[in-house]
């Protein structure tokens, strides 16, 4: 079968593809799309010539692959791929499952006769000795669930209906989520419960398997909190406080260990909230979103949308898909949504409403920030509105149709 190529993460690879001498990581929350990214870089490097011969693919989680477990077994495994005299390419899926990995990749870095692609599920693979042994010969592409333009994109790759009207297509994807796998299921019910599944195997593979949670009723009040409070401001002290009122008995370090578990199986991504006066990052106080919002949906049986999270949500992985580096603003007492930064240092800034079309007091709201914002890099109001409106150089856009085309900021 054909595969989606998503282009945003190739472009990112395809100039390392041939380079013995960096190990290409890729990472992001399980059944995101990392095995299929793989293998369309192998299709690429055949479409370019490399034969198959000198293509090792090795996908750990395979039944074939069960008992590779230690980094011997899985040097040994390796080596039984006879190599020719030119470079080979070696992909290994899902390769945190084997212990001390880290030793056998740093190896066959050193050989220098291996071009090596690496996935993992969680933070710990470029935690510990592989970040510490490889500093400076590795990348790290980290891919997402589907984004928007993605999931209209891969409907049309795989000739699902889509609805023209962008705001019914927006809805569907919001309460179905961006796993790819779930594009090709054509009732809502059999999307939900592929979904579910995947929410159950990265709580019991990427959390319980390798946190030692003494306190499941804690760890599960912790988790409800922070997925159903997704995009809003998060003081740890305070969540600490309002869980012991409630007759649990958990501290403060255990609260913090139980967040890093959820940001460490990418469920979570931390975004930190910056002055924009002192130009310092606020301490205490944190904003966090949902690498798909499927993590939220699974746990509500409620299938109301608060578009103001939801949207933040769909917007802050749309700038990260991309590149941007993703911080909270505040300038005084008010909060710009987003601040971007681009890899040249340039920076654009963001506010996020489902509409500014109800009042002027709502116009207001959401201006007001950015025309508090002194310098001149672009600024931007994206609403669901259609009829657009012109206010002191902010550009006022359709967010949806501004991810639909794959625009920039």
């Amino acid at each position: 079968m054909e595969l989606f190529k998503r282009e945003n993460y190739l472009k990112k690879i395809r100039g390392f593809y041939h380079a013995t001498d960096i190990i290409k990581v890729i990472t992001g929350v399980r059944r995101c799309g990392k095995s299929t990214l793989m293998q369309i870089v192998a299709d690429e490097l055949r479409d370019v010539g490399v034969v198959s011969d000198r293509i090792v693919f090795l996908n750990l989680d395979k039944l074939e692959y069960r008992k590779i477990k230690t980094a011997d077994q899985l040097d040994a495994l390796i080596a039984s791929f006879p190599k020719s005299g030119e470079p080979m390419y070696l992909f290994i899926d899902e390769v945190q499952n084997v212990e001390d990995f880290e030793e056998v990749i740093n190896g066959y870095r050193e050989d220098g006769s291996y071009s090596i692609f690496i996935t993992g599920s969680n933070s710990y693979l470029l935690s510990g000795e592989l970040a510490t042994k490889l500093t400076g010969r590795y990348i790290e592409i980290e891919l997402y669930p589907l984004t928007f333009d993605e999931y209209l994109q891969m409907k049309a790759f795989y000739g699902k209906p889509a609805d023209p009207n962008l705001s019914v297509e927006l809805n569907r994807y919001i309460l179905e989520g961006g796993f790819p796998r779930a594009i090709r299921f054509d009732e809502l019910g059999d999307k939900r419960s592929y979904t579910e599944s995947v929410v159950t195997e990265i709580f019991e593979k990427d959390i319980r398997k390798r946190v030692k949670i003494k306190n499941k009723e804690a760890f599960d009040a912790v988790r409800r909190f922070i997925i159903n409070n997704f995009g809003a401001t998060v003081s740890v002290n305070s969540l600490t406080d309002a869980l012991n009122k409630s007759g649990l008995n958990i501290t403060r370090a255990t609260v913090t260990k139980y967040i890093t578990a959820l940001t460490e199986a990418k469920i979570l991504y931390e975004c930190d909230r910056f002055d924009m006066k002192s130009k310092r990052a606020l301490k205490g106080e944190k904003k966090y979103y949902l690498s798909d919002l499927s993590f939220y949906f699974c746990d509500n049986t409620d299938n109301r949308i608060n578009f103001g999270p939801v949207l933040e949500n769909i917007v802050c992985f749309y700038a990260k898909s991309r590149g941007y580096r993703v911080s909270v603003g505040r300038i005084g007492n008010l909060e710009c949504d987003f601040i971007l930064r681009d890899r040249d240092m340039n920076y654009s800034y963001l506010q996020v409403a489902y509409t500014i079309a109800q009042s002027e007091q709502t116009e207001e709201r959401e201006y007001r920030p950015l025309e508090q914002i002194r310098d001149n890099y672009p600024k931007y109001l994206l609403t669901t509105d259609y009829l657009l409106q012109k206010r002191n150089g902010i550009r006022h856009v359709n967010l949806m149709e501004f991810m639909r085309d794959g625009k920039e900021f």
